[in-house]
């Protein structure tokens, strides 16, 4: 807050001076221009020999920690380890460590100044937080097939979840409220009283929701919950779900329970013998009751991700004695909410810009120094991906990110033979080879095609 305020300070005061010099080349009196800005007379003389709204530079003491010194010192915060392999430096640990080994940098810097040049540079090397790789190289026209159901929705168009491992803790002490910190207060230590998992079906047309709580969500329970859910849909009418690629949510079982309530034969296990068969069989428009899929590490496309969010925040941060008197107060408010608060989420996500973010976000990990710890399969998904996205969604990015891309690929290739060389999985080896072919054949192409037009 400080240092926004004495920004804006300093943005008055240049503001003032340009309109000072303005006010001068439009041929105004400086005694009006000094009535009109509300500032000494001097002072329009002063700018008006300077015509310029900056400061002149004035001397002083040299800096003791000149550029090169400060360089040096954030190469060494945020880009070494305390530890062999891990670890991160706090601003006290890199002080006490540097006076006890100026030789690392040639000097030691104290606290205050190391946490003053983070500062000044806006860097927060301590904090972190979680994201998700997009590894799935359908993910774009997945993506886009729920925003288009969203946009777009059929009659009966349901998102299912589940919301597993919520834990039962029950606080030793009842919630406070005091008058001198008008904020309730609730007790630290707990008891834990097991955990129950909570399935959901939010309808996207009215924001209402049917749900149940099971002690686990194993295929049993599943198949159970949705045979009940689909009983409350008149059986002349289709029913679409938008669900994740949970391994229960395709098994087989589930295949059976549909074409039972879809009046089609089920194929046999052994044509449903793998769970991609089983997902495109469910996906299947041809039945009544249809799978829509989310991507892979794509959850977050599904709207009832939305509503576990509110229903955790006003009745899961209670106390709880037992799952069943969880169980009833996650009841309570289902139909409270179905009650007073159901309504449609109003979804304007359409995924522009995620596109090349996937793309820059996989250059930024190829130029890491240790980019080629990333797991192959995850290396692997990723070349599909590009591949995918160089192919059908190319101008959606932006020809100097292409230009990156290749420029990296380019001195990364080689390395990428090396690990899948040390790949000790034949299957893993060969998948990986054939999507560095593949990519490498797609970037190379199309270089030497630009070369011979260029030519």
């Amino acid at each position: 807050m400080e240092k926004q305020a004495v920004k804006k300070k300093i943005d008055s005061v240049v503001n003032k001076r340009l309109e000072i010099i303005s006010l001068l080349k439009a041929g105004i009196s400086i005694h009006i221009i000094s009535w009109y800005c509300r500032c000494h007379i001097s002072t329009v003389y002063r700018w008006n020999k300077r015509e310029l709204a900056t400061d002149v530079s004035r001397c002083g003491r040299p800096p003791v920690y000149n550029q090169e010194i400060q360089l040096s010192l954030i190469g060494f915060y945020c880009q070494s380890r305390p530890l062999q392999e891990c670890g991160r430096w706090s601003v006290r640990m890199a002080a006490g460590f540097l006076k006890a080994n100026p030789e690392r940098l040639g000097y030691s810097i104290p606290k205050s100044t190391i946490h003053r040049i983070l500062q000044k540079h806006n860097l927060k090397p301590h904090r972190s937080k979680y994201f998700l790789h997009i590894s799935d190289p359908d993910f774009f026209p997945k993506m886009e097939h729920i925003i288009s159901l969203y946009s777009k929705p059929p009659k009966n168009l349901f998102c299912f979840d589940e919301s597993p491992g919520i834990q039962v803790l029950q606080r030793l002490v009842p919630d406070m409220r005091t008058e001198e910190t008008k904020i309730r207060l609730e007790e630290f230590e707990y008891i834990r009283n097991g955990t129950i998992d909570l399935f959901a079906c939010f309808e996207v047309a009215t924001g209402r929701v049917f749900s149940e709580c099971h002690a686990c969500h194993d295929t049993e329970k599943l198949v159970g919950f949705m045979e009940k859910h689909f009983l409350t849909i008149p059986k002349n009418e289709s029913i679409h779900y938008i669900l994740d690629n949970l391994n229960t949510h395709c098994s087989y079982q589930v295949c059976i329970l549909v074409a039972k309530h879809s009046h089609v034969k089920c194929p046999s296990e052994k044509k449903l013998d793998t769970m991609e068969k089983r997902r495109t069989w469910l996906t299947g428009t041809e039945k009544r009751i249809v799978f829509h899929f989310t991507p892979f590490h794509g959850s977050w496309l599904n709207m009832v991700e939305i509503w576990f969010g509110i229903m955790s925040g006003k009745c899961l941060k209670e106390s709880f004695s037992s799952p069943e008197d969880m169980h009833e107060n996650i009841n309570a408010f289902v139909n409270l909410w179905n009650t007073f608060m159901a309504h449609p989420f109003n979804w304007q996500y359409t995924g522009n810009g995620l596109h090349e973010k996937a793309v820059t976000r996989f250059i930024g990990n190829l130029k890491l120094p240790d980019s080629m710890k990333m797991d192959l399969r995850v290396l692997t998904k990723q070349m599909h991906l590009i591949k995918n996205l160089f192919c059908q969604y190319h101008n959606k990015i932006s020809e100097k990110c292409w230009n990156d891309f290749r420029e990296i690929f380019r001195l990364k290739v080689t390395d990428f033979r090396k690990k899948i060389d040390q790949e000790p999985g034949a299957v893993r080896k060969m998948r990986a080879r054939i999507a560095l072919e593949e990519l490498e054949f797609i970037i190379f192409k199309e270089i030497k095609l630009r070369e011979e037009v260029a030519a």
